[in-house]
Protein backbone atom coordinates (compact mmCIF):
# COMPACT_ATOMS: atom_id res chain seq x y z
CA UNK A 1 0.00 0.00 0.00
CA UNK A 2 1.54 3.22 -1.01
CA UNK A 3 1.26 5.94 1.21
CA UNK A 4 -1.50 8.79 -0.15
CA UNK A 5 -3.12 11.72 1.12
CA UNK A 6 -4.42 10.03 4.82
CA UNK A 7 -7.01 12.91 5.11
CA UNK A 8 -9.39 11.39 2.42
CA UNK A 9 -12.28 8.96 3.09
CA UNK A 10 -11.53 4.94 3.05
CA UNK A 11 -14.57 2.83 2.90
CA UNK A 12 -13.76 -0.50 4.45
CA UNK A 13 -15.69 -3.41 5.35
CA UNK A 14 -15.24 -6.31 7.79
CA UNK A 15 -15.81 -10.13 6.92
CA UNK A 16 -15.68 -13.58 8.07
CA UNK A 17 -17.23 -16.75 9.55
CA UNK A 18 -20.08 -16.53 12.11
CA UNK A 19 -18.06 -15.51 15.80
CA UNK A 20 -14.71 -14.86 14.27
CA UNK A 21 -14.74 -11.64 16.39
CA UNK A 22 -16.41 -8.88 13.52
CA UNK A 23 -18.15 -7.10 15.72
CA UNK A 24 -15.22 -7.02 18.15
CA UNK A 25 -13.24 -5.91 16.10
CA UNK A 26 -15.39 -2.87 15.30
CA UNK A 27 -15.95 -1.99 18.42
CA UNK A 28 -12.29 -2.44 19.62
CA UNK A 29 -11.38 0.64 16.97
CA UNK A 30 -14.30 2.71 17.95
CA UNK A 31 -13.56 2.61 21.42
CA UNK A 32 -9.71 2.67 20.68
CA UNK A 33 -9.97 5.75 18.43
CA UNK A 34 -11.87 7.32 21.23
CA UNK A 35 -15.33 7.62 18.54
CA UNK A 36 -18.06 6.11 21.24
CA UNK A 37 -20.17 8.73 23.05
CA UNK A 38 -20.22 8.65 26.82
CA UNK A 39 -23.80 7.59 27.08
CA UNK A 40 -23.23 4.79 24.58
CA UNK A 41 -20.29 3.15 26.59
CA UNK A 42 -22.84 3.43 29.67
CA UNK A 43 -25.51 1.53 27.67
CA UNK A 44 -23.30 -1.30 26.91
CA UNK A 45 -21.27 -1.83 29.86
CA UNK A 46 -24.97 -2.18 31.85
CA UNK A 47 -26.01 -4.86 28.98
CA UNK A 48 -22.53 -6.70 29.33
CA UNK A 49 -23.32 -7.26 33.09
CA UNK A 50 -26.27 -7.68 32.60
CA UNK A 51 -24.91 -11.34 30.80
CA UNK A 52 -22.29 -11.92 33.72
CA UNK A 53 -19.41 -10.43 31.46
CA UNK A 54 -16.62 -8.71 33.77
CA UNK A 55 -15.25 -6.56 30.73
CA UNK A 56 -17.11 -4.24 28.37
CA UNK A 57 -18.78 -6.43 25.67
CA UNK A 58 -17.21 -4.12 22.77
CA UNK A 59 -19.18 -6.62 20.01
CA UNK A 60 -22.22 -4.57 21.26
CA UNK A 61 -21.11 -1.23 19.32
CA UNK A 62 -21.91 -2.97 16.31
CA UNK A 63 -25.09 -4.60 16.68
CA UNK A 64 -27.48 -1.76 16.22
CA UNK A 65 -30.56 -2.98 17.00
CA UNK A 66 -32.39 -3.98 20.74
CA UNK A 67 -33.57 -7.24 19.16
CA UNK A 68 -30.13 -8.04 17.75
CA UNK A 69 -28.10 -7.47 21.09
CA UNK A 70 -30.55 -9.58 23.16
CA UNK A 71 -30.32 -12.35 20.78
CA UNK A 72 -26.39 -11.79 20.39
CA UNK A 73 -26.47 -11.93 16.55
CA UNK A 74 -25.80 -9.54 13.33
CA UNK A 75 -28.07 -9.96 10.53
CA UNK A 76 -27.90 -6.94 8.26
CA UNK A 77 -25.31 -5.09 6.86
CA UNK A 78 -24.60 -2.18 9.73
CA UNK A 79 -22.50 0.75 8.61
CA UNK A 80 -20.32 2.56 11.04
CA UNK A 81 -18.34 5.80 10.89
CA UNK A 82 -15.30 6.93 12.81
CA UNK A 83 -12.11 9.03 12.06
CA UNK A 84 -8.93 9.20 13.19
CA UNK A 85 -7.95 12.79 13.63
CA UNK A 86 -6.27 12.32 9.90
CA UNK A 87 -8.88 10.17 8.19
CA UNK A 88 -12.36 9.79 8.07
CA UNK A 89 -13.50 6.00 7.65
CA UNK A 90 -16.93 4.41 6.73
CA UNK A 91 -16.94 0.34 7.90
CA UNK A 92 -19.42 -2.18 6.45
CA UNK A 93 -19.76 -5.15 8.87
CA UNK A 94 -21.39 -8.22 6.66
CA UNK A 95 -22.93 -10.90 7.91
CA UNK A 96 -20.90 -14.12 7.81
CA UNK A 97 -24.05 -16.98 6.94
CA UNK A 98 -23.97 -18.11 2.98
CA UNK A 99 -27.82 -16.73 2.84
CA UNK A 100 -26.61 -13.32 3.33
CA UNK A 101 -24.22 -13.46 -0.14
CA UNK A 102 -26.50 -10.54 -1.07
CA UNK A 103 -25.53 -8.61 1.92
CA UNK A 104 -22.29 -8.77 1.74
CA UNK A 105 -21.91 -8.21 -2.16
CA UNK A 106 -24.09 -4.88 -1.46
CA UNK A 107 -21.09 -4.09 1.45
CA UNK A 108 -18.53 -4.82 -0.94
CA UNK A 109 -19.70 -2.63 -3.52
CA UNK A 110 -17.99 0.33 -2.45
CA UNK A 111 -15.06 -1.32 0.00
CA UNK A 112 -11.63 -0.41 -1.49
CA UNK A 113 -10.10 -2.67 1.08
CA UNK A 114 -11.83 -5.58 3.27
CA UNK A 115 -10.54 -6.82 6.22
CA UNK A 116 -10.81 -10.39 6.46
CA UNK A 117 -10.99 -12.19 9.89
CA UNK A 118 -9.77 -15.41 10.89
CA UNK A 119 -10.29 -17.62 14.06
CA UNK A 120 -6.51 -18.84 14.89
CA UNK A 121 -8.01 -21.86 16.72
CA UNK A 122 -9.99 -22.32 13.38
CA UNK A 123 -7.69 -21.01 10.87
CA UNK A 124 -8.94 -21.01 6.99
CA UNK A 125 -12.41 -21.95 6.71
CA UNK A 126 -15.62 -22.55 3.94
CA UNK A 127 -16.28 -19.02 5.09
CA UNK A 128 -13.35 -17.58 4.42
CA UNK A 129 -12.74 -19.10 1.30
CA UNK A 130 -16.11 -17.90 -0.04
CA UNK A 131 -15.63 -14.01 1.70
CA UNK A 132 -12.50 -13.72 -0.49
CA UNK A 133 -13.87 -14.85 -3.33
CA UNK A 134 -16.41 -12.48 -3.21
CA UNK A 135 -13.94 -9.43 -2.43
CA UNK A 136 -12.12 -10.55 -5.28
CA UNK A 137 -15.95 -10.78 -7.42
CA UNK A 138 -16.50 -6.60 -6.46
CA UNK A 139 -13.11 -5.76 -7.30
CA UNK A 140 -12.06 -4.70 -3.58
CA UNK A 141 -8.05 -4.53 -4.04
CA UNK A 142 -6.38 -4.29 -1.10
CA UNK A 143 -6.95 -7.45 1.44
CA UNK A 144 -6.23 -7.07 5.59
CA UNK A 145 -6.24 -11.25 6.61
CA UNK A 146 -6.72 -10.84 10.45
CA UNK A 147 -6.15 -13.78 12.07
CA UNK A 148 -7.53 -13.23 15.38
CA UNK A 149 -8.26 -14.66 18.93
CA UNK A 150 -4.71 -14.93 19.08
CA UNK A 151 -4.57 -14.89 22.90
CA UNK A 152 -6.86 -18.23 22.27
CA UNK A 153 -3.65 -19.93 21.12
CA UNK A 154 -1.21 -18.23 23.73
CA UNK A 155 0.17 -16.01 21.04
CA UNK A 156 1.84 -18.83 18.80
CA UNK A 157 3.91 -17.70 15.61
CA UNK A 158 3.64 -21.19 14.10
CA UNK A 159 -0.09 -20.88 14.23
CA UNK A 160 -0.37 -17.87 12.73
CA UNK A 161 2.60 -18.60 10.05
CA UNK A 162 0.45 -21.88 8.74
CA UNK A 163 -2.92 -19.87 8.68
CA UNK A 164 -0.77 -17.35 6.31
CA UNK A 165 0.43 -20.16 4.18
CA UNK A 166 -3.22 -21.99 4.19
CA UNK A 167 -4.48 -18.76 3.33
CA UNK A 168 -1.74 -17.71 0.54
CA UNK A 169 -2.10 -20.81 -1.69
CA UNK A 170 -5.93 -20.16 -1.83
CA UNK A 171 -5.48 -16.95 -3.10
CA UNK A 172 -3.65 -17.74 -5.12
CA UNK A 173 -6.09 -20.96 -6.28
CA UNK A 174 -8.88 -18.06 -6.99
CA UNK A 175 -6.57 -15.66 -8.41
CA UNK A 176 -6.10 -12.92 -5.83
CA UNK A 177 -2.57 -12.75 -6.58
CA UNK A 178 -2.46 -12.93 -10.38
CA UNK A 179 -4.56 -9.90 -10.40
CA UNK A 180 -2.69 -7.97 -8.15
CA UNK A 181 -4.56 -7.61 -5.19
CA UNK A 182 -2.39 -6.51 -2.25
CA UNK A 183 -3.44 -8.92 0.14
CA UNK A 184 -1.17 -8.71 4.04
CA UNK A 185 -1.57 -10.32 6.96
CA UNK A 186 -1.98 -9.02 10.92
CA UNK A 187 -2.08 -11.48 14.15
CA UNK A 188 -4.39 -9.68 16.35
CA UNK A 189 -6.73 -10.13 19.61
CA UNK A 190 -9.98 -7.88 19.18
CA UNK A 191 -10.94 -8.72 22.48
CA UNK A 192 -7.64 -7.42 24.13
CA UNK A 193 -6.83 -5.13 21.81
CA UNK A 194 -3.56 -6.22 20.49
CA UNK A 195 -2.26 -5.21 17.23
CA UNK A 196 -5.37 -3.10 16.65
CA UNK A 197 -4.69 0.93 17.61
CA UNK A 198 -2.13 -0.28 20.58
CA UNK A 199 0.88 -3.03 19.91
CA UNK A 200 0.81 -4.33 23.62
CA UNK A 201 3.95 -6.66 24.53
CA UNK A 202 2.02 -10.36 23.55
CA UNK A 203 3.62 -10.81 20.05
CA UNK A 204 7.22 -9.12 19.60
CA UNK A 205 7.69 -11.65 16.83
CA UNK A 206 5.64 -9.70 14.64
CA UNK A 207 7.21 -6.68 13.71
CA UNK A 208 4.40 -5.22 10.83
CA UNK A 209 1.93 -2.53 11.00
CA UNK A 210 -0.57 -2.53 13.61
CA UNK A 211 -4.45 -2.07 11.61
CA UNK A 212 -4.71 1.27 12.41
CA UNK A 213 -1.48 2.09 10.56
CA UNK A 214 -2.22 0.10 7.99
CA UNK A 215 -5.90 1.61 7.74
CA UNK A 216 -4.15 5.21 7.90
CA UNK A 217 -1.76 4.22 4.96
CA UNK A 218 -4.84 2.10 2.63
CA UNK A 219 -5.00 4.34 -0.79
CA UNK A 220 -8.66 5.72 -1.15
CA UNK A 221 -10.41 5.16 -4.23
CA UNK A 222 -10.03 6.59 -7.27
CA UNK A 223 -5.61 7.63 -6.14
CA UNK A 224 -3.87 4.84 -7.51
CA UNK A 225 -3.92 5.12 -10.89
CA UNK A 226 -5.48 7.54 -13.49
CA UNK A 227 -8.99 7.01 -14.59
CA UNK A 228 -10.73 7.65 -18.15
CA UNK A 229 -13.54 10.39 -17.81
CA UNK A 230 -16.80 9.40 -17.27
CA UNK A 231 -20.07 11.52 -16.85
CA UNK A 232 -23.31 10.14 -16.81
CA UNK A 233 -25.98 13.13 -17.48
CA UNK A 234 -28.52 13.29 -14.65
CA UNK A 235 -30.82 16.65 -16.10
CA UNK A 236 -30.48 18.85 -18.26
CA UNK A 237 -31.00 22.10 -17.06
CA UNK A 238 -33.04 24.68 -19.06
CA UNK A 239 -34.47 27.24 -17.12
CA UNK A 240 -35.95 29.56 -20.33
CA UNK A 241 -35.70 32.67 -18.12
CA UNK A 242 -37.41 35.14 -20.37
CA UNK A 243 -36.70 37.86 -18.33
CA UNK A 244 -32.92 37.34 -17.73
CA UNK A 245 -30.94 37.19 -21.12
CA UNK A 246 -28.08 34.48 -19.80
CA UNK A 247 -30.47 32.72 -18.42
CA UNK A 248 -32.54 32.52 -21.53
CA UNK A 249 -30.70 30.37 -23.52
CA UNK A 250 -28.80 28.28 -20.88
CA UNK A 251 -27.96 24.87 -21.35
CA UNK A 252 -26.64 22.99 -18.30
CA UNK A 253 -25.94 18.91 -18.18
CA UNK A 254 -25.95 18.10 -14.61
CA UNK A 255 -24.52 14.67 -13.45
CA UNK A 256 -22.24 13.05 -11.37
CA UNK A 257 -18.36 12.64 -12.66
CA UNK A 258 -18.18 9.19 -11.90
CA UNK A 259 -14.46 9.09 -12.86
CA UNK A 260 -11.26 10.68 -14.42
CA UNK A 261 -11.11 14.65 -14.51
CA UNK A 262 -12.50 17.55 -16.83
CA UNK A 263 -10.69 21.16 -17.75
CA UNK A 264 -12.32 23.79 -19.23
CA UNK A 265 -11.57 23.61 -23.03
CA UNK A 266 -10.99 20.01 -23.51
CA UNK A 267 -12.48 17.96 -26.54
CA UNK A 268 -15.53 16.45 -25.55
CA UNK A 269 -18.11 13.69 -27.01
CA UNK A 270 -21.51 12.51 -25.82
CA UNK A 271 -22.81 9.04 -26.25
CA UNK A 272 -24.28 7.22 -27.42
CA UNK A 273 -24.89 9.98 -30.79
CA UNK A 274 -21.48 10.55 -30.63
CA UNK A 275 -21.61 14.84 -30.92
CA UNK A 276 -18.30 16.32 -30.45
CA UNK A 277 -18.07 19.52 -28.73
CA UNK A 278 -15.52 21.48 -26.00
CA UNK A 279 -15.86 22.31 -22.70
CA UNK A 280 -17.38 25.80 -22.10
CA UNK A 281 -17.64 26.05 -18.39
CA UNK A 282 -17.68 24.44 -15.05
CA UNK A 283 -19.97 25.17 -12.32
CA UNK A 284 -20.57 23.80 -8.70
CA UNK A 285 -23.58 26.01 -7.24
CA UNK A 286 -22.46 29.25 -8.36
CA UNK A 287 -18.99 28.96 -8.23
CA UNK A 288 -16.88 28.54 -11.41
CA UNK A 289 -14.53 25.75 -11.67
CA UNK A 290 -11.41 25.50 -14.05
CA UNK A 291 -11.38 22.23 -13.60
CA UNK A 292 -13.00 19.37 -11.72
CA UNK A 293 -12.66 15.33 -10.71
CA UNK A 294 -14.11 12.31 -9.30
CA UNK A 295 -16.88 12.11 -7.30
CA UNK A 296 -17.93 16.03 -7.75
CA UNK A 297 -21.64 17.10 -9.00
CA UNK A 298 -20.97 19.69 -11.45
CA UNK A 299 -22.54 21.78 -14.42
CA UNK A 300 -20.67 21.19 -17.73
CA UNK A 301 -21.83 23.82 -20.52
CA UNK A 302 -20.30 22.77 -23.75
CA UNK A 303 -19.39 25.19 -26.39
CA UNK A 304 -21.92 23.72 -29.26
CA UNK A 305 -25.82 22.96 -28.79
CA UNK A 306 -25.70 19.32 -29.25
CA UNK A 307 -29.19 17.44 -28.50
CA UNK A 308 -28.20 15.49 -25.27
CA UNK A 309 -30.64 14.50 -22.54
CA UNK A 310 -30.55 12.16 -19.35
CA UNK A 311 -29.03 8.91 -19.43
CA UNK A 312 -26.23 10.19 -22.17
CA UNK A 313 -22.41 9.93 -21.09
CA UNK A 314 -19.99 12.49 -21.66
CA UNK A 315 -16.70 11.40 -22.46
CA UNK A 316 -13.57 13.14 -23.39
CA UNK A 317 -12.96 12.70 -26.99
CA UNK A 318 -9.75 11.21 -26.79
CA UNK A 319 -11.25 8.14 -24.61
CA UNK A 320 -13.68 7.06 -27.06
CA UNK A 321 -15.77 3.67 -26.22
CA UNK A 322 -18.24 1.96 -28.37
CA UNK A 323 -21.91 1.67 -27.18
CA UNK A 324 -22.76 -1.89 -26.99
CA UNK A 325 -26.24 -3.36 -26.90
CA UNK A 326 -24.76 -6.78 -25.40
CA UNK A 327 -23.01 -6.86 -22.20
CA UNK A 328 -21.67 -9.90 -20.35
CA UNK A 329 -21.15 -10.09 -16.45
CA UNK A 330 -20.82 -11.71 -13.02
CA UNK A 331 -24.39 -11.31 -11.56
CA UNK A 332 -25.36 -11.89 -8.06
CA UNK A 333 -29.45 -12.44 -7.55
CA UNK A 334 -30.60 -10.27 -4.86
CA UNK A 335 -34.90 -11.67 -5.57
CA UNK A 336 -36.85 -14.15 -3.85
CA UNK A 337 -37.95 -14.57 -6.77
CA UNK A 338 -35.96 -16.95 -9.37
CA UNK A 339 -34.54 -14.85 -12.38
CA UNK A 340 -36.66 -16.41 -15.29
CA UNK A 341 -34.61 -16.55 -18.82
CA UNK A 342 -38.30 -15.98 -20.55
CA UNK A 343 -38.75 -12.36 -18.84
CA UNK A 344 -37.95 -9.01 -19.78
CA UNK A 345 -35.94 -7.30 -17.36
CA UNK A 346 -34.96 -3.61 -17.21
CA UNK A 347 -30.92 -3.01 -16.66
CA UNK A 348 -30.01 0.48 -14.87
CA UNK A 349 -26.40 1.40 -15.27
CA UNK A 350 -25.39 5.03 -14.06
CA UNK A 351 -28.28 7.29 -14.98
CA UNK A 352 -29.58 4.92 -18.54
CA UNK A 353 -31.81 2.24 -18.44
CA UNK A 354 -32.61 -0.44 -21.10
CA UNK A 355 -35.16 -3.51 -21.78
CA UNK A 356 -33.34 -6.34 -21.51
CA UNK A 357 -33.10 -10.19 -22.00
CA UNK A 358 -30.92 -12.82 -20.66
CA UNK A 359 -28.86 -14.54 -23.33
CA UNK A 360 -27.26 -17.34 -21.85
CA UNK A 361 -26.28 -18.20 -18.91
CA UNK A 362 -22.64 -19.85 -19.13
CA UNK A 363 -22.21 -20.88 -15.18
CA UNK A 364 -23.03 -20.19 -11.87
CA UNK A 365 -20.54 -20.53 -8.88
CA UNK A 366 -21.00 -22.20 -6.24
CA UNK A 367 -19.66 -19.76 -3.66
CA UNK A 368 -18.53 -22.45 -0.87
CA UNK A 369 -15.99 -24.60 -3.31
CA UNK A 370 -15.99 -22.10 -5.59
CA UNK A 371 -16.79 -25.04 -8.63
CA UNK A 372 -18.33 -23.95 -11.74
CA UNK A 373 -22.17 -25.32 -12.49
CA UNK A 374 -24.61 -25.32 -15.17
CA UNK A 375 -27.76 -23.92 -14.54
CA UNK A 376 -30.93 -22.58 -16.35
CA UNK A 377 -32.06 -20.05 -13.69
CA UNK A 378 -31.08 -18.17 -10.54
CA UNK A 379 -32.33 -17.93 -7.63
CA UNK A 380 -31.39 -15.75 -4.56
CA UNK A 381 -27.96 -15.20 -3.31
CA UNK A 382 -26.48 -17.44 -6.39
CA UNK A 383 -23.84 -15.60 -8.68
CA UNK A 384 -23.65 -16.50 -12.36
CA UNK A 385 -21.95 -15.37 -15.34
CA UNK A 386 -24.65 -14.18 -17.74
CA UNK A 387 -25.02 -12.31 -21.05
CA UNK A 388 -27.76 -9.94 -21.59
CA UNK A 389 -28.94 -8.64 -24.89
CA UNK A 390 -30.04 -4.92 -24.61
CA UNK A 391 -32.92 -2.87 -26.22
CA UNK A 392 -30.82 0.57 -25.64
CA UNK A 393 -26.85 0.74 -26.36
CA UNK A 394 -25.25 1.17 -22.82
CA UNK A 395 -21.81 2.86 -22.41
CA UNK A 396 -19.66 0.24 -20.21
CA UNK A 397 -16.74 -0.32 -18.87
CA UNK A 398 -14.94 -3.70 -17.72
CA UNK A 399 -15.79 -3.94 -14.40
CA UNK A 400 -12.37 -4.63 -13.19
CA UNK A 401 -11.18 -1.26 -14.64
CA UNK A 402 -14.34 0.99 -13.47
CA UNK A 403 -16.24 -0.12 -10.87
CA UNK A 404 -18.55 2.84 -11.40
CA UNK A 405 -19.43 2.45 -15.55
CA UNK A 406 -18.88 -1.46 -14.70
CA UNK A 407 -21.89 -2.17 -12.68
CA UNK A 408 -25.67 -1.98 -12.93
CA UNK A 409 -28.78 -2.95 -11.39
CA UNK A 410 -31.16 -5.58 -12.68
CA UNK A 411 -34.99 -4.57 -12.16
CA UNK A 412 -38.31 -6.42 -12.55
CA UNK A 413 -40.26 -4.24 -14.61
CA UNK A 414 -43.50 -5.97 -13.16
CA UNK A 415 -42.85 -5.09 -9.52
CA UNK A 416 -40.17 -1.71 -10.01
CA UNK A 417 -38.01 -4.16 -7.34
CA UNK A 418 -34.11 -4.32 -7.63
CA UNK A 419 -33.73 -8.23 -8.31
CA UNK A 420 -30.26 -8.24 -9.13
CA UNK A 421 -26.71 -6.43 -9.21
CA UNK A 422 -24.14 -6.94 -12.20
CA UNK A 423 -19.99 -6.33 -12.84
CA UNK A 424 -19.52 -6.49 -16.39
CA UNK A 425 -16.70 -9.08 -17.35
Amino acid sequence: MNTLHNDSLLRFMTCGSVDDGKSTLIGRLLYDTKTILADTLTQISNTSKKRGMEAVDLSLLTDGLQAEREQGITIDVAYRYFSTGTRKYIIADAPGHEQYTRNMVTAASTANLAIILIDARRGVLTQTRRHSYLAHLVGIPHIVVAVNKMDLVNYDQAVYDKICADYLAFATEIGLQRDNHDIRFIPMSALNGDMLVDRLENMPWYTGETLIEMLEKAPAAHTEQSEAFRFPVQFVCRPHASDDPELHDFRGFMGRIESGEITVGDAVTVLPNGYQSKVKAIQLGADQLQSASTEQSVTLLLEDEIDTSRGDMIIKSAEAIEPVKQIEAFVCWLSETPLSTARTYIIRHTTRESKAKVGTISYKVDVNTLEQQATTDLKMNDIARISFKLAQPLMIDSYKNNRATGAFIIIDESTNNTVGAGMIV
